[in-house]
């Protein structure tokens, strides 16, 4: 059995900023851009139905999808970060890459989540009933995740939420742990994650071509999974820093330098140089 190559960890403060030389990165080549949505197009607030996407950012997402392949590759219900974005030339993957959407209607469901269905409807309402007497303590039901935010939890009580969320894990071993930013998320136990939607989206889209280079950007651990898998092949681009250490290879300061990120690379796809290339879409 072929053993999978362990990807390369780097200190997020050493890494060199992504602003600094577009056409260096790219090599080239036309970029296929994936990004996480909480903390890269939006900034991370209390309440998650509160991170509205910027009318500025909205329209350089616009503008990029115009000239290059853009993904949105988030832990949110796939409808739900739809609704945020509402931009019809944008893919979409939900759930951390277990639900799909994009242009001429397409919609699929790979990695076989449906499985785990009825153990996430049990984990749920378990959930739910042994954490309603914890202020702050939401349980986040998606379609193919359940997310136990404790951001808003008194400190005293941050261990609770963990210790009753890893009895429900343990009774239910059809799922398994995720970590984010004061997050823990019940996902099915299946080899499936943001990594593995961008390269199934790269295949779906016939985008694994010689003159295109994947590019993803994302700020949280779950997304480590993407750069890991595009060690050697893209492009990671972590945004601020998060617990540990990082398989991006350049990062971006915030939010801000996102936008301005996505701004420089519209600009350099639209010069002549670059202008006559198809959108591959």
């Amino acid at each position: 059995m072929k053993k999978e190559a362990t990807a390369l960890k780097h200190d997020p403060q050493t890494l060199p900023s992504a602003l600094q030389e577009i056409p260096g990165l790219l090599q080239g080549k036309k970029p296929a851009v994936f990004l996480d949505y909480d903390g890269c197009l939006t900034h991370i607030v209390k309440d998650p139905d509160k991170a509205i996407l910027s009318e500025e950012m909205k329209k350089t997402l616009q503008q990029l999808a115009e000239v290059c392949p853009v993904a949105v590759v988030s832990g949110r219900d796939r409808a739900n970060v739809a609704k945020l974005v509402q931009l019809d030339n944008l893919y979409f993957a939900g759930s951390h890459g277990f639900d799909i959407s994009g242009p001429g209607n397409m919609h699929t469901e790979p990695g076989g989540a449906k499985a785990a269905l009825p153990a996430l409807e049990a984990a749920d309402k378990t959930l739910k009933q042994k954490l309603s007497h914890i202020d702050g303590a939401m349980v986040e039901r998606k379609r193919y995740a359940i997310a136990v935010h404790y951001r808003n939890v008194a400190d005293n009580h941050v261990e609770e939420v963990k210790k009753v969320t890893a009895d429900v894990l343990q009774q239910h071993p059809e799922l398994k742990e995720g970590l984010g930013k004061k997050i823990i998320e019940l996902k099915p136990n299946l080899d499936w994650h943001k990594g593995k939607a961008v390269l199934w989206l790269m295949e779906e889209l016939d985008l694994n071509k010689p003159d295109i280079i994947p590019l993803y950007i994302g700020d949280d651990i779950t997304d480590e999974d993407a750069f890991a898998e595009l060690q050697g092949k893209g492009i990671g681009i972590l945004v601020g820093e998060h617990d540990d250490q990082t398989a991006a290879g350049h990062r971006l300061e915030s939010v801000e330098e996102v936008q301005e990120f996505l701004q420089k690379l519209t600009q350099h796809l639209t010069t002549p140089a670059h202008a006559g290339m198809e959108n591959n879409l």
